[in-house]
């Protein structure tokens, strides 16, 4: 593309978000965590379901009567919603993130990150209107399409947008960048989850929860920080690399490849399948646990929690009120270690590489489900939470690696797609591991086993899961040739020509010129970066832009972390 053409180019299109020579590239992981944070809030959706549920009746919830119809049932005003109905937006959330991600990711390497981060932010915040309309309407099918289709594909927009961006940013620091932004996702319900109860209490009324008027809040508030962040996207020139980086050499990591594949050839490759069984496997034994976090460490413990050493079933109700109060400490603790896991590891796997940073995944992840039973049979409390708080590090550490890990194996020119496509594995673990959880549960409690040892079956079961996907991943090989993309395809791909690459110095200068004072990105073809085109050093008065992006997303995430360390104290006293 030519830069006149470039300079016509629409403001959303990806040309205009290339950035100027001079542009901090430390200023695109707060734009991707102003996303994330927002959307990472259907992980905590669940605060909503207790009041969606007594809506009708209050203390007491009204049931829909037996006779009612299925559809009649979706659409009556006069009872109550039971929780297991509520519970399946949360299921679309995933299906939807996963399938979108997999539809649209082409549509995102072409149509860049800022058009993607804006169509997740309409589909996000608008899911939450429309979800606020049938709350108000008391209309469950509503906060079904709303939040959970259509705020589902807002979420699978926002959460593959910012990869490829980032991977191209970080050549030299792939797993620290793709850790930062997709920690956002695991944070958000650190700050949505305590934000939306005050909002709810604020609101709330004798007759309503103020849970549609929360959403509406919510809706205006996410709309605004993922407009920014989706803004705040740019996209590095062709030939551009950080200041002193050198790509490592392919005989020192054979892993790591300097080439492309293409998307329509990546997920033909077994390569592409066994990095979805790796992301499977791992996703599958994480979410189960963090779905019944809060019912497990209850029932396994009881009275141990607060001091008796009684069963669940004896407590009363007010110390059932206390265990599920520390309990609510334990989820947050959780929460706490997905995101530090998601940056974290995703940093380790920098300098330890992605094959093995996986490895110790499964086989720490498998001696630790294990050791499970034994570490509640103890009834060593601190010990049971300690090896959670491991297991959902790595959990998040492997969402926040398998990115890089694609980069490694297919090249960057289609991460971005190649990513979305490989989420489907996140749809389809959210399904298994939570199945996987309460039924192996509810079997175990039909049997007559007691509810402390009902989860010791489970355990095993995930550990096996890991070993399974250890296999997977120490299956993975390098692409074979055959699979990579010439440097005419990758050419084609990047809508230029042979006679654009072979140009005289003076007519590359003059274009480079041009390109400072636009703030434009030159023709360029070079699959990797030429050690030429280097960063050049970014200005002082960037300094101020820096500290502000990172304070806009900061200070949230920090009030999060502080909400969410004053409810974990209760487990340590």
């Amino acid at each position: 593309m030519s830069i006149a053409s470039a300079a016509n180019a629409d403001f959303l299109s990806r040309e205009r978000t290339v950035a100027s020579p001079v542009f901090n590239r430390w200023l695109v992981p707060p734009a991707a965590l102003a996303i994330h944070l927002c959307i990472g809030m259907a992980y905590g959706f669940s605060v909503f379901w207790l009041p969606l549920s007594r809506v009708v009746g209050g203390a007491q919830p009204k049931e829909c009567p037996e006779a009612l119809g299925f559809f009649a049932t979706l659409a009556a005003t006069d009872c109550d919603w039971k929780i297991s109905w509520l519970g399946w937006t949360f299921t679309l959330f995933f299906v939807f993130l996963g399938s979108s991600a997999a539809v649209f990711g082409h549509w995102l390497e072409t149509a860049g990150p800022r058009k993607a981060g804006l169509a997740a932010a309409g589909c996000w915040c608008g899911g939450l209107l429309i979800s606020a309309a049938g709350v108000y309407l008391h209309q469950i099918w509503m906060l079904w399409i709303g939040s959970g289709v259509i705020g589902g594909i807002g979420l699978g927009l926002g959460y593959i947008s910012p990869v490829s961006t980032l991977i191209k940013w970080f050549p030299d620091r792939r797993g620290l960048a793709t850790g930062l932004a997709i920690m956002g996702f695991g944070g958000g319900a650190m700050i949505g989850a305590p934000l939306a109860d005050r909002l709810m209490g604020f609101y709330a009324t004798p007759v309503s929860p103020g849970v549609w008027q929360t959403f509406v809040t919510l809706a205006a508030i996410y709309f605004a920080f993922m407009v920014a962040g989706a803004l705040g996207y740019r996209v590095p020139a062709e030939g551009w690399a950080p200041e002193g980086f050198t790509p490592p050499a392919t005989a020192k990591n054979a892993l790591v490849t300097h080439r492309h594949v293409h998307l329509d050839v990546a997920w033909k490759t077994p390569q592409f399948w066994l990095l979805w069984g790796v992301l499977c496997l791992n996703v599958s034994a994480g979410i189960g646990v963090l779905g019944m976090a809060s019912p497990m460490l209850q029932e396994v413990f009881g009275g141990k929690l607060i001091g008796p050493d009684i069963g669940f079933d004896q407590l009363t109700a007010d110390e059932k009120k206390q265990i599920a109060a520390i309990a609510a400490g334990f989820t947050g603790l959780l929460s706490l270690c997905n995101i530090g896991g998601r940056i974290g590891w995703a940093s380790a796997s920098d300098r330890f590489g992605r094959k093995i940073t996986y490895a110790i995944f499964f086989v720490l992840g498998f001696l630790l489900y294990a050791s499970v039973p034994f570490a509640a049979k103890s009834g060593a409390v601190v010990v049971f939470v300690l090896v959670f708080a491991v297991i959902i590090s790595m959990y998040g550490g492997g969402f926040a690696t398998i990115p890089a890990y694609l980069a490694d194996i297919f090249g960057t020119h289609h991460v971005g797609a190649i990513h979305g496509r490989l989420l489907t594995a996140w749809s389809t673990a959210g399904v298994l591991g939570p199945v996987l959880v309460n039924y192996i549960r509810e079997y175990q409690l039909s049997l007559g086993a007691p509810r402390a040892d009902a989860y010791n079956q489970t355990m095993y079961v995930l550990a096996g899961l890991l070993l399974l996907g250890l296999v997977c991943n120490l299956l993975v090989r390098p692409c074979a040739e055959k699979y990579y993309m010439s440097d005419e395809e990758v050419a084609a791909q990047k809508h230029i020509t042979v006679a654009d690459v072979i140009r005289e110095d003076d007519e590359t200068h003059a274009d480079f010129e041009d390109f400072v004072e636009e703030g434009l990105e030159p023709a360029a073809a070079d699959a990797d970066p030429p050690t030429a085109a280097r960063a050049p050093p970014v200005p002082n008065d960037g300094a101020l832009l820096l500290l502000v992006a990172w304070t806009a997303v900061g200070a949230p995430l920090a009030w999060g972390v502080w909400m969410t360390l004053l409810k974990t104290a209760a487990l340590f006293r």
